[in-house]
């Protein structure tokens, strides 16, 4: 008998247990341990910050789901991976022993990292539900009195659809409201230009947003550093193509969102031949640590390096697609060491991404994430806005069900009418 240890409870390490539990022997134990006993849909996040979505509606309990499926699951955060004893030790004392550890936290919020930024500061973040949930409180106040935004990501982000796709259903949850006159809007990136997404763009990313945002009256600051952060006003340097600052903006806010960048969590930050010095978990082709080599990674947590260089630093993403390619890859690469073989399945690295622009919404598909492409798609419309509402739903009876579909597969690429990419 093996035990097979995932950490982290989110879409990685969810869709991540089901999978291990599928392709793992019968005699083998399957256990998941998460900081949070909830499972949470963070792309629906967005939504739940202007209180389109309640909490209960993109969150469930974990133990029951995972339970039904002879998945155990411990409720208390991991304080230090120890890779040299094969164990996890958890904030509350307890030592986990595993055959196998799958590390699939996601990313810390490296909010520290600018002064004044997040929601211990005087920015509001869609990261987390909880954060989202505070976030829509504080919209409520903010739409009763209106001023100037402030949305984005600074530098070191690696997640920059979200930051668009806020800035949008912001955009139209005001022009719902009629309040949309008394609301200036300034979108701050540290991306090059509008549409890099962390992947050097994809198609006409670059035009059909810099278009969506004109349309929608957003002002936008690219090569932006954010120094720092006070009540009501935000300090942008933004830089030239050498990297060299051009100029100083001091922006007013009455409400603002900015994505910080990722760092691995405390648990594992700084293990030698574990973590890059972000903290990210190393990897080798098949998803596995190349130091502790029963240790393996997907998801966020995973170390990627960034696709080009970039005045101010910019980060690469890791979408839905890729994470639940790297979570099959995985569980068959145990499967076959567990069989005494081994690993041969390679995660197909391409990004594929629906935004929801609140009544429309813009779909891409990049293969490789890394150009050239073979497949470069960027489209607008009505009907991303409408899947993604769909995809939401399938999502979450996907986690309820305990269903290894491969969702975005079947059902997203086959919205855009790609086939199953290799």
């Amino acid at each position: 008998m093996a035990h097979i240890v995932i950490l982290g409870a989110g879409v990685g390490g969810m869709t991540m247990a089901y999978e291990m539990r599928e392709s793992a022997r019968a005699e083998d134990k399957v256990t998941v341990i998460s900081n949070n006993s909830y499972f949470q849909f963070t792309p629906s996040n967005p939504w739940v910050a202007v209180n389109w979505r309640k909490r209960d509606d993109v969150t469930l309990e974990a133990a029951p789901y995972l339970n039904k499926k002879n998945i155990d699951f411990i409720p208390v955060g991991a304080a230090r991976v120890h890779p040299e004893k094969n164990q996890v030790e958890l904030t509350d004392g307890q030592i986990v022993n595993y055959d196998f550890l799958i590390i699939a936290t996601g990313p810390k919020l490296a909010f520290d990292e600018v002064p004044g930024l997040g929601p211990e500061g005087h920015t509001q973040s869609i990261c987390q539900v909880e954060h989202a949930v505070s976030a829509g409180r504080v919209w409520d106040d903010f739409v009763q009195k209106p001023g100037p935004i402030v949305v984005g990501a600074v530098q070191g982000a690696s997640c920059y659809g979200p930051a668009y796709e806020f800035a949008m259903i912001m955009d139209t949850d005001l022009r719902k409201r009629k309040i949309r006159d008394k609301v200036p809007m300034t979108f701050v990136t540290a991306e090059p230009y509008i549409g890099h997404l962390g992947l050097g763009g994809v198609g006409d990313s670059k035009g059909l947003l810099e278009s969506a945002m004109r349309d929608r009256h957003i002002k936008w600051i690219c090569n932006a550093k954010v120094t720092k952060v006070e009540a009501g006003k935000m300090f942008v340097a933004e830089h030239n193509d050498k990297g060299e600052v051009i100029k100083e903006h001091e922006l007013p806010f009455a409400y603002s969102m900015m994505l910080p960048a990722f760092k691995g969590i405390d648990a594992v930050f700084g293990v030698e031949g574990l973590t890059n010095p972000r903290g990210f978990i190393t990897i080798d082709p098949y998803q596995r640590n190349p130091k502790f080599q029963n240790i393996y990674s997907v998801g966020v947590c995973v170390a990627i390096p960034p696709v080009e260089a970039t005045p101010v630093p910019t980060g690469t993403p890791k979408t839905g697609y890729m994470i639940e390619s790297m979570v099959t890859a995985t569980a068959h690469n145990i499967r076959a060491v567990l069989d005494g073989g081994e690993p041969v399945e390679k995660a197909t690295w391409n990004a594929i991404c629906l935004a929801d622009f609140g009544d429309t919404g813009a779909a891409f598909v990049a293969l490789p994430q890394i150009p050239p492409r073979n497949v470069n798609w960027f489209k607008e419309g009505k009907w991303v806005h409408l899947a993604k509402v769909a995809f939401e739903k399938y999502f979450m009876r996907k986690m309820k069900k305990g269903s290894t579909e491969p969702l975005y597969e079947k059902y997203v690429l086959g919205l855009m009418g790609i086939k199953k990419l290799k």
